[in-house]
């Protein structure tokens, strides 16, 4: 399968064909499988980020006592991933600028 060029911006969860405006934060290269992939990972940190919202509103449940926080990181750190691999030169150097991925240099790459 042929992979395409996408924009992706992590914000906004936004995954796109079309460059418009404010989501060229990132640009990938997937086909449909990757896409689906990546859209699972944004689904469950969306998942995890309204969980964390109702959550929020319990005082006697710290932050870093919280599985949907654990949840919505992994998903983050994931999603960023992912984008990474898929991303093109530009992408991978500002995603290695960021430092989002430190903790994960040992590990093996997710294809």
């Amino acid at each position: 399968m042929s992979k395409k060029p996408y924009y992706v911006n992590i914000g906004t969860k936004e995954i796109s064909i079309n460059h418009d405006g404010n989501n060229d934060d990132f640009i990938i290269y997937a086909d449909e499988y990757d896409l689906l992939l990546l859209r699972e990972i944004f689904d469950e940190i969306d998942n995890a980020d309204t969980r964390s919202f109702y959550r929020a509103h319990i005082p006697f449940q710290p932050y870093h006592q919280d599985m949907d926080n654990d949840e919505y990181d992994d998903g983050m750190k994931g999603a960023f991933r992912m984008i990474y691999e898929l991303g093109d030169e530009k992408t991978k150097n500002h995603i290695t600028e960021m430092g989002v991925l430190e903790d994960l240099k040992n590990e093996e790459p997710l294809q």
